[in-house]
């Protein structure tokens, strides 16, 4: 189902997190859950993986993670503030100490001048540390190429932040 790269960086994440006792929360909308998918397919995840929120619509953003409806109708949903907002919420609505939050344009429809296909928010957030953001473009032809590309962004982010 997942390239090996993305398995491999699954399971240093998985490995990583269990050696610093956190928990690991995902917020995920274009992805619609891959990224919790790939930490779910190492064996052990259970020690580390918290929960995952796959919040596809809008609503599911405002409901779940407490994204603000006016955030969400002023800059779109595909946008720095809305990622890091779904990041920060992801950690207030579990037991995990970091959370990663991605919210992009998949296509092949959808994409604008402003926001095209391949234009990817991906957001981190630990407790006491702060949040981080990337915005990144991804180049596929496919729907399936951007989002396993966001996937595996996501997991070398949420690694990074393990230090």
């Amino acid at each position: 189902m997942f390239s090996l790269e993305i398995v491999t960086l699954a399971r240093l994440l998985v490995d990583e997190a269990r050696e610093r006792s956190l928990r690991i929360v995902t917020a995920e909308s274009c992805t619609g859950g891959l990224v919790a998918g790939a930490i779910c397919q190492v064996s052990g995840a259970s020690d580390v993986f918290e929960r995952g929120f796959v919040t596809y619509s809008n609503r599911a953003k405002q409901e779940l993670l407490g994204v603000p409806g006016d955030l969400i109708a002023d800059l779109g949903a595909v946008s720095e503030p809305v990622a890091r907002m779904m990041a920060e919420g992801a950690l207030e609505n579990s037991n995990a100490h970091i959370s990663v939050a991605i919210t992009g344009v998949a296509g092949p429809l959808g994409g604008t001048p402003m926001k095209p296909v391949g234009t990817v928010h991906i957001a981190t957030a630990r407790t006491n540390h702060g949040l981080m953001h990337r915005q990144e473009f991804f180049e596929f032809e496919d729907r399936v190429g951007i989002q396993y590309a966001a996937v595996q962004s996501a997991l070398q982010m949420l690694r990074d932040r393990m230090t």
